[in-house]
């Protein structure tokens, strides 16, 4: 296991040289920070847990390849957040500000549970909405706990995809167990928990339970959970000096501490591993809402062959591919009620989505190496005639390879469905965004190379079926990534409920996976879902967001 381990760190790609200057721990902590907006949590606060779960492990007295997995587990541990927020969303209202307050939560504890479900409510809705609220999120509870399934696949697959070993796999499948077996999903308990996993288990509460409490508030939160949720000894480890290892969470240079504090450093990140990951954290992005499914990728890819037929230079085409791939982080921010509603938005929903570039801004900015991404990614819903969002840029401001992101952002937008309408037809966004161009909110030059990019001849290529999946399947697969039900997909298509479920567990079987979660990733990462099938509609103006 532990020679595994070693291996796992390499990760997979050795191509030469990199343009990013950074090392795989660097790209693994900048995804901690995505993690941290998806989870509602302030930023760099997974960069604190690495701190306190690696200076644990030391003390608890793991050898130097089991402190590099704990420190590996503490920033990826909530890399599948994304994939049951929809169903959050739809039980509980805003699952952004619940989970804001759950940090420290016992969710084995019912009583617990239940009134926190009801300061929820409250929090969360208006005295008139909050009856039928709480009877929705009561009734809804069992489709919640279901729901760590998908969380639990999607981290599997996505660290997969990072080039992390399956027992490194197993191990983030396991981080919501207890230790007394009243966890999620409730396959392991006691000793059959890793011991990495119970030390990062330590860290993780006792690092919101500081925030909330200070330390002795977090030392006395450790002590009720000991041999219940925690693990007795990694507790008592901690107990022994909660102050001295809480105290690196004060440092004025948390990003650098952590890098340093790898215990076995990892080497150079290669182009290879950028791209991979970055095009990985793409997909961890659209998991957010099923509306999304595919858009990141296919703007990045868009917005790349745009700047490469404007004579844009490699390493900028390369940027503008990377750029597409994260401009969405910010989504993350949002609740996904807000980017599923079917009407129109309140204006204090509004002013939550404007706000969703600024995160992907704080997010690239507190990576050294990728901030020079932000320019570009945190601007594709700026416009050239300053009407855009959130910095109102314009004119000179915007380079041209935020121009060409922007278009192919509207472009791809415009030719994927809403809640709120259907996909339009290539054609008919093809007219919206000249007429943007005519307007003074696009780059004339960018929309020209965005439209002969995209093609108007049937939208963009699909990528051929994989894994034996018949036409049929590949058709049924896309609606389950999509968010459609059994009886949506079976109406849709014109067969039977129980038809449609039939091709579904067949899909599932054939893939390897066991959730919604798991084909939608598969989708995604087969190029199953492309746009530009959309429908002839009357104009609309620009399409936001």
């Amino acid at each position: 296991m532990r020679v595994r381990v070693r291996c796992h760190i390499t990760i997979i790609a050795m191509s030469a040289g990199t343009s990013l200057d950074m090392r795989w721990s660097e790209l693994v902590a900048a995804i901690s920070l995505a993690t941290d907006v998806g989870m509602a949590q302030p930023l760099e606060s997974g960069l604190g847990t690495c701190l306190v779960a690696t200076g644990l492990a030391e003390r608890v007295g793991l050898d130097a390849a089991d402190r590099q997995r704990v420190y590996h587990l503490a920033l990826l541990q909530h890399i599948g957040c994304t994939a049951a927020t929809s169903t959050v969303a739809a039980v509980m209202g805003d699952e952004m500000l619940m989970r804001a307050h759950a940090a420290t939560l016992d969710f084995a504890d019912r009583r617990q549970m239940l009134a926190f479900v009801l300061r929820h409510v409250a929090r969360a809705n208006p005295p008139l909405a909050r009856p039928s609220a709480l009877a929705r999120a009561l009734a809804g509870g069992a489709r919640v706990n279901a729901s760590v399934a998908d969380v639990c696949e999607a981290a599997r697959l996505l660290v997969g995809r990072f080039g992390y070993e399956p027992g490194f796999a197993d191990d983030i499948e396991r981080v919501l167990e207890y230790w007394d077996g009243t966890g999620f999903p409730g396959r392991a308990a006691g000793e059959a928990i890793p011991v990495a996993v119970r030390v990062v288990q330590v860290a993780t509460l006792a690092v919101a339970a500081q925030r909330e409490a200070g330390v002795d508030g977090a030392a006395a939160l450790v002590r009720t959970r000991s041999g219940h949720s925690l693990g007795p000894a990694e507790a008592g480890v901690f107990l022994a000096d909660p102050a001295g290892l809480l105290g690196p969470l004060h440092g004025p240079a948390l990003w650098a501490e952590v890098i340093t504090a790898e215990p076995v450093p990892s080497r150079m990140a290669t182009d290879d591993d950028v791209d991979r990951a970055l095009r990985t954290v793409a997909d961890f992005v659209d998991l957010k809402a099923a509306c999304l499914a595919g858009h990141s990728s296919g703007v990045a890819d868009l917005a790349a062959e745009a700047a490469e037929r404007m004579g844009l230079s490699g390493d900028e085409v390369v940027e503008v591919r990377r750029a597409g791939w994260v401009h969405d982080l910010g989504r993350l921010s949002v609740s996904a009620g807000i980017w599923e509603h079917p009407g129109p938005l309140t204006a204090d929903q509004w002013e939550r989505v404007r706000l969703h570039p600024y995160y992907t801004d704080r997010v690239l900015d507190r990576t050294p190496s990728l901030r020079r991404l932000s320019a570009v990614a945190s601007a594709h819903h700026e416009r050239p005639d300053g009407s855009g969002y959130f910095r109102r840029s314009g004119g000179a401001q915007l380079g041209l390879a935020a121009r060409v992101l922007a278009a192919a952002d509207a472009y791809h937008a415009m030719t994927e469905p809403r809640p709120y309408r259907d996909a339009l037809s290539p054609q008919v966004a093809a007219k919206e965004l000249r007429d943007g161009a005519d307007a003074g909110r696009f780059d004339a030059a960018a929309v020209t190379a965005v439209l002969r990019a995209a093609g108007q001849a049937g939208g963009r290529r699909r990528s051929a079926a994989p894994d034996g999946l018949t036409a049929r399947e590949v058709e049924i697969l896309r609606e389950v990534a999509r968010g459609l039900s059994i009886k949506q997909i079976a109406r849709r298509l014109g067969i039977a409920p129980k038809t449609a479920d039939g091709h579904i567990q067949r899909i599932y079987t054939k893939l390897g996976v066991r959730t919604r979660a798991g084909a939608t990733l598969y989708a995604l990462q087969h190029g199953l879902l492309p746009a530009g099938e959309g429908v002839d509609v009357p104009k609309l103006g620009e399409i936001s967001p």
